[in-house]
């Protein structure tokens, strides 16, 4: 049986900005660079977000609380409002809320 378990080196090279963030996120974290480098490099994940899409979901959750915005002038103008139609309305929002939560702004980077 060995001593020593056996290990696999990779040179990686950084540009000077790239290793200024890498010391910077690894700081943040009071860990070394190589440590930092090893965990997320293991651990971690990348996020690649579609920007076209997030745009266009964007827009139509501004399309949605326009019209929100609208229904509450309407039933202050008419002073004139249902218990029932508010807690419908506050089930809907908590639910693009919590959508939005998972699928959007979730980190997935492991430590960060």
């Amino acid at each position: 049986m060995r001593k020593y378990k056996q290990v696999k080196e990779k040179k990686v090279t950084y540009d000077l900005d790239e290793w200024r963030e890498v010391e910077y996120r690894a700081a943040k974290l009071n860990m070394k660079t190589g440590t930092y480098i090893k965990r997320i490099s293991t651990d971690g994940t990348i996020t690649f977000c579609d920007i076209p899409m997030l745009a266009s979901l964007i827009k139509e959750i501004k399309v949605i609380g326009n019209n929100i915005n609208q229904l509450v002038k309407k039933a202050h103008e008419l002073n004139s409002i249902y218990a029932a139609d508010i807690e419908k309305l506050e089930g809907e929002h908590d639910h693009l809320c919590h959508i939005l939560s998972q699928n959007l702004f979730t980190p997935r980077l492991t430590k960060l």
